[in-house]
């Protein structure tokens, strides 16, 4: 039978504002909904008020207000949760075998996807922590900041008290952090053994965290999961005055009124930044939802380079091999012939077609064909560029992945965005799409094997595997699938080509799942 405590002096921790009393469920003791910070409206994040007596936190947190609604689809790929929605979100989750403050487990701070502008830290239903602190003999933290709008909207052209806003999401992560540095002991953690990990959009978050001098040593190695895009670009000599001045121009507003957007509505705010970003963006101007370069944020690295510090944070970066294809799989793609395959391609590739094809066959032996028209470009080529960069200075530790497993959908359907996560917590038990008799196991254990001992080392670890660093002009890339192996530079002829010559026919933003 599981075990469920929850008494009046346990589990309770003492923080630095006050106590927390959690409750234990099944070999791991859980916090929910505790508070790191407190924010007005564009401001820099504060630490919370000191509290008497002994607050629950048994509940899940609010999570950051999304421009638009979310439409649920794609639940057997990605399964959601939706949660009440709240500028109010700065809240972390916590998940630890034991409060012991002597254990000293490593911490794993888990960043959630959705870019810079939705998600949550409960959206993805494997995202729950408890077999991953379990298992792992590790204390797991997720949380919720600010997005969109209310996180990266750059109002600093009108006033040094905006100079943050266009930072403040990231603001949040990093007092986040400080929390956890000054308050996890408690948890029983490792406050000087931090792993931040995060997928998509909370991947960006890992490479950008590290070129912000504020989060210098509130973490030690990163897990950046399908985290690198072009998309991520800095937007030089550009601020937010344009979009602010059409935004304000929409609502009513003068320039002189600006410091109404602290207190209209967070409905109209974000429909006033709905309607007037695409042609602003269209005229190539500046618009925001992700850090701005400056003194905060010191920019993309491909870019600007790694700040001196971020050179010295090892890390585990990778990408699954069918990324954005979020269509059903293909019935009966293994037996389909070869000349119809040929077809199918033809559409996407054109003349290329066979030169790609005997690319891919190379790169991905036993794939089915058709499956060339799912090969990534998007986060791929982006993330053999960021290791090539990281690659230029020695001292840069960089461990490579990608996830080319094929699901039991239909007749197969080939890794995409977010199919890693299930298997990284630990928790594909609660996504049925993730059990495949006589697979899933092997694979759960080699991936989520993999990210705790890099969280615990530095170095990820798959039995009877040798898995090297990255260096310059060689990029050693873990398959994970069912059998994982090594292959150097496994798609660096390939992957240049596809974005060449393929014309991109899913890109269905209503389609794309965080």
């Amino acid at each position: 039978m599981k075990k469920f405590v929850c008494r009046e002096d346990y589990p309770v921790v003492q923080t630095e504002a006050g106590k927390l009393r959690g409750y234990e469920w099944d070999g791991s003791v859980i916090f929910k909904g505790v508070k790191y910070a407190d924010a007005k409206r564009f401001m820099r994040p504060e630490k919370v008020q000191p509290w008497e007596g002994i607050k629950d936190a048994n509940s899940y947190g609010m999570v950051c207000p999304l421009m638009t609604q979310d439409r649920p689809n794609s639940e057997l790929l990605v399964p959601h949760m939706y949660w009440p929605m709240d500028e109010n979100c700065q809240s972390l989750n916590i998940w630890t075998p034991s409060i012991d403050p002597e254990a000293k487990r490593p911490v794993m701070v888990w960043l959630h996807g959705g870019g810079f502008s939705a998600g949550s830290s409960i959206e993805h239903i494997t995202y729950e922590g408890a077999n991953m602190a379990k298992h792992g003999d590790v204390v797991v933290v997720s949380l919720n900041h600010r997005l969109n709008v209310l996180g990266y909207l750059d109002l600093s052209p009108f006033g040094e008290k905006y100079e943050a806003s266009a930072n403040a999401g990231n603001l949040d992560i990093i007092a986040a952090l400080q929390w956890v540095h000054d308050n996890i002991r408690g948890f029983g953690g490792d406050p000087d053994n931090v792993t931040i990990f995060g997928q998509s959009g909370g991947g960006a978050k890992v490479w950008t965290l590290m070129q912000m001098p504020e989060a210098d040593g509130l973490f030690h190695k990163g897990i950046i999961e399908s985290g690198v895009y072009w998309l991520q670009r800095d937007a030089e000599e550009q601020d937010g005055r344009e979009i602010v001045t059409a935004m304000l121009k929409e609502l009513g507003l003068s320039e002189d009124q600006v410091e109404e957007l602290e207190t209209i509505p967070y409905a109209k705010l974000a429909e006033a930044y709905l309607k007037t970003s695409p042609a602003v963006a269209a005229a190539g101007g500046y618009i925001g939802n992700m850090p701005h370069v400056g003194k905060e944020y010191l920019g993309d690295p491909v870019q600007h380079g790694f700040t001196e510090h971020a050179k010295t944070i090892p890390l585990l970066i990778g990408t699954a091999l069918g990324e954005f294809d979020f269509d059903p799989a293909i019935p009966g793609k293994h037996s389909i012939p070869r000349e119809e395959a040929m077809q199918m391609l033809e559409k996407k590739y054109g003349e290329h077609t066979e030169e790609l094809l005997a690319l891919y066959e190379k790169a991905y032996p036993g794939k089915s064909p058709v499956d060339l028209l799912s090969v990534d470009t998007i986060f791929r080529l982006p993330t053999i560029e960021f290791i090539k960069e990281r690659c230029r200075t020695p001292e840069s530790v960089t461990y490579s992945y990608q996830l080319t497993y094929e699901f039991p959908l239909l007749d197969g359907k080939i890794a995409w965005h977010c199919s890693e996560i299930p298997f990284v917590f630990h928790n594909t038990e609660l996504a049925p799409l993730f059990n495949k008799e006589g697979e899933t196991d092997k694979l759960e254990e080699a991936i989520f094997g993999a990210w705790i001992s890099f969280a615990k080392t530095g170095k990820p670890v798959i039995e009877g595997v040798d898995w090297p660093a990255c260096t310059e002009g060689d990029e050693p890339v873990m398959i994970l699938d069912v059998d994982c192996e090594i292959r150097h530079n496994v798609d660096h002829e390939l992957v240049p080509l596809v974005e060449k010559y393929g014309k991109m026919m899913w890109m269905d933003s209503e389609n794309i799942q965080h």
